[in-house]
Order: structure tokens, then C-alpha cells, then sequence
């Protein structure tokens, strides 16, 4: 059941632990746009500069992508949170809709799963913890008991307010593009701290060849200071040149994103691009790309609920990795839940193998006021704070040429400021490697 996707940290057993949207009238759109803040969910948050006037021309070019992005629903579900689910057609999802997929047959047969190369942790009571979570409501669109029928996948509607909060149409759904420090090491991590981008992070070397990644994630809500600033945790897949334009990149995970969302509550995500993030790939479902097979899982879907301080502890598990025989990237989402794929056509480097593995936080630190971000990573605490109360990664687990899952052992860490967020890494036998990361951002030793 994808419910098993989503589980309570058990704390006994690591109390030993060593640390398709309706057009509406131009006149109500328009109205819309002059008090968009109004609208929005995130009431602590500051939309006055994204409320402005819009012209006829921008609001029509608007109008027509969101007709392209958001298909024809064969059911809606309206979401507690304000979202709303189209079920649509797997036929009709936006994926097919990318240059290089016309001919693309979505893949029926599912992909071989990893083996587990080396005797499999021993989760104990942690499996049972799993048996009383299963009917745990880990998405909140499921909430109201509607599920989207088979045959369908669930995607989340995009509207013109999502829009207009983006830095322009052209940015909607994407990443800033790479700033690369040109006095950086040919091998250093895909990082990009030029653009007020900051990680707490742990990575692979790239002198290996790699065919997927694994890991536990631990989900938090931070909190975020400014509209247009973030606060993700994921997995990314890396091959190709980490200082050219041509890096191709898979990722996943949870983020808090009040631009790209309207709130601030912890949604799952998908990312990819095959040009150091310029022009290809989008978060998501907001391009065509990712082909979706799951109908219970949506991508970009707020999680509930989320883990709270020196209290229970939620998490999540994602595995990203490559089908053996077709060469299509596959996302797995908790107990072998498939959720779907990159088709092997959207890359170059990525049509091969992939050379880094990066597992981690990150924010974006717009300086605002003159001063560092008080936008949270993780918990929003250090690393040495802990289980319950800092934010961590657990059972770093990489997939080799032979399709087999083995944990990480020889990993690098890096945080640009630990002031503001830092990394601790460790290993035992339940919970394999892992790590504590986060940060509270701006503080006395952080300004």
C-alpha cells in the first residue's frame, strides 16, 4: 500500500542511537491580480511586491500555458489544503507532451527493482511501526477518501496566481540557472552558493559510476522568511560536467516552497535537467518530462503530517534509480511504490550512468534587509542537537552496475556556513550511514 510510504521514526529503537483549471472571467482574474496577497495562504509572509498590474498580453500567454500544462480532469478532488487534484488520463499527462517523448510508449512492464546486495538491516520493531502507520493519511489530498480511478494519474492544477509569483513565465517551475565559480574544483559538488543558494550536504566521488540512490528522509516544515526564497531536502543523481552547461541532473524529495506553492507547508517534489538547470526541466509536473505511473501519489502534494520537536518523527523513503533493461530513471516513494520515471531520451549524460550522488538540505539566502535569511534547513537546528530535534538522512544506500543496493561507506560533507546550517555524518548497523544537517539560518553567530 502507498500508505507504507510514510512512517513513524521509531523512537525505542534508536533510543541507542549515537546522537485542468475552469477559465474564469478576465474581469475576475484581473481583480485577482491586484490582491493576490489576500488569496494566498502564507498570511506571515510578505506578497506586496508580487501584487502588481498585469497586461492583457502577458495575462492571454499565461492563460494559454496553464491550458497546456493543466489536461482535461476525468475527476477533480478538491484538496483540504486548497489544492486541487486532476486525475487525468496517463495518455494525456503533460510528459508526452516534450519534443523527444512523441513517440515515447509509456513503460508497462515495471522496472527490476535493486537487490539488496549486502544482508538487509535489521528493522525489527521498526516493521511494525510500518503495520500501525499503514493507514496513516500521508498526503492531504487523500483526507477527503477520493482516490483518482486507474488508468489515471493525480496531478496537481497550476494557476495564475501560482504563475505570476514566479520571477517571470520562463521561470515558472524551474531553478535558477547555474552560477559556476570558476575557481571551483572540476569534482567539486553540484552546488551553487553564487546565487544565495546554501547546502548542508553529503557526497559520492566522481570517479565511480553510479545507477541510482536511496535514502530516509526525515520531514520537517521550516519555516521561510521571504516569498521567494525556499527550503528543500533531497537526493540528487548527477553525471556531466559540474563547471559546463551540460550537467544532467535527477532529484527528489520534500520542500517548502511559499513561491512556487502559495504556502508553506512540506510538499513531495521531482526535479531534473540536462543543461545545468538553463533551460530544460522543470519541478515537477509544471513541463513535460516526468512520465507518471502512480495513481495514489502526487507529485507535489502537500505530506502530512510532519515531524514535530522532541515529539514523533516522520519520514519518507525515495529511491531513484535506473531501469537495467530499457535505461528510463524510475522513482520508488516508501515500500517499492512506484511513482514513475525520466525517460532515458531527456539526457545525455544521464543516457549512461551517473558519476555523484548528493543527499541533503538547501536554501536560498536573499539577504534580505541587508542581513543572512532567517529561512530554516531541516528542523531549523544544528546537527549536534540530534535525534527528535535536528533533521536527518538515514540508510544512504547507492545502486551499482549489477542493479544492487549497498550502504555508503566513503562519503564527503559539506556546508558553505556552518554558523548558519552544518552536517554531521555517522554509521551504525540499523540505521546504516547517515546524518544530521540543518540550521536556523540567521542568528548571533549567523548575521
Amino acid at each position: 500500500m502507498a500508505s507504507n510510504a510514510y512512517i513513524i521514526a521509531n523512537k525505542r529503537a534508536v533510543s541507542s542511537h549515537p546522537h485542468r483549471q475552469p477559465h474564469l472571467p478576465l474581469l475576475l482574474l484581473l481583480f485577482s491580480l491586484f490582491f493576490i496577497g489576500k488569496f494566498d495562504l502564507v498570511s506571515a509572509l510578505n506578497y506586496t511586491k508580487y501584487t502588481r498590474k498585469v497586461s492583457n498580453l502577458r495575462l492571454q500567454r499565461i492563460q494559454k500555458h496553464l491550458e497546456k500544462i493543466n489536461k482535461p480532469a476525468v475527476i477533480t478532488i478538491e484538496s483540504p489544503d486548497g489544492d486541487i487534484i486532476d486525475c487525468v488520463h496517463k495518455r494525456k499527462q503533460p510528459a508526452l507532451d516534450h519534443p523527444l517523448l512523441k513517440k515515447h510508449k509509456i513503460q508497462r512492464v515495471a522496472p527490476e527493482m535493486p537487490k539488496v546486495k549486502t544482508l538487509k538491516r535489521d528493522e525489527g520493531s521498526g516493521d511494525s511501526k510500518r503495520k500501525e502507520g499503514e493507514d496513516l493519511i500521508w498526503q492531504m489530498w487523500h483526507r477527503n477518501g477520493t482516490r483518482c480511478p486507474k488508468g489515471t494519474v493525480p496531478i496537481r492544477r497550476s494557476t495564475t496566481r501560482d504563475v505570476l509569483r514566479a520571477k517571470s513565465l520562463f521561470h515558472f517551475g524551474k531553478k535558477q540557472s547555474t552560477t559556476i565559480n570558476p575557481t571551483r574544483r572540476a569534482d567539486a559538488p553540484d552546488v551553487v552558493s553564487s546565487n544565495g543558494h546554501e547546502h548542508a550536504i553529503a557526497y559520492t566521488g566522481t570517479s565511480q559510476e553510479v545507477y541510482g540512490a536511496k535514502a530516509t528522509i526525515n520531514v520537517w516544515d521550516p519555516s521561510i522568511q521571504e516569498v521567494n526564497e525556499f527550503s528543500l531536502s533531497q537526493i540528487w543523481v548527477l553525471s556531466g560536467s559540474f563547471d559546463g552547461s551540460d550537467l544532467n541532473s535527477i532529484e527528489a524529495g520534500w520542500q517548502v516552497s511559499p513561491e512556487l506553492y502559495g504556502d508553506s507547508r512540506p510538499r513531495l517534489f521531482t526535479y531534473w535537467t540536462s543543461d545545468s538547470y538553463q533551460a530544460t526541466g522543470c519541478y515537477n509536473l509544471l513541463c513535460a518530462g516526468f512520465v507518471q505511473t502512480n495513481s495514489r501519489i502526487a507529485i507535489g502534494a502537500a505530506i502530512s503530517p510532519v515531524s514535530q520537536y522532541d515529539a514523533n518523527q516522520y519520514d519518507i523513503t525515495i529511491l531513484i534509480w535506473k531501469d537495467p533493461k530499457l535505461g528510463n530513471w524510475w522513482m520508488g516513494f516508501g515500500d517499492n511504490n512506484l511513482v514513475g520515471y525520466w525517460p532515458a531520451e531527456l539526457f545525455t549524460h544521464l543516457a549512461d550512468h551517473a558519476t555523484m550522488v548528493e543527499w541533503g538540505g538547501e536554501v536560498v539566502n536573499s539577504r534580505a534587509n541587508g542581513k543572512h535569511t532567517s529561512t530554516e534547513m531541516g528542523s531549523g537546528h544544528f546537527a549536534e542537537d540530534g535525534f527528535g530535534k535536528s533533521s536527518y538522512f538515514r540508510n544512504l544506500e547507492l545502486v551499482d552496475a549489477d542493479n544492487s543496493l549497498s550502504s555508503v561507506h566513503d562519503i564527503s560533507t559539506l556546508a558553505e556556513n556552518t554558523n548558519c546550517y552544518n552536517i554531521k555524518n555517522s554509521y551504525n548497523n540499523e540505521w546504516g550511514t547517515y546524518f544530521y544537517y540543518g540550521g536556523p539560518g540567521n542568528n548571533p553567530q549567523c548575521p
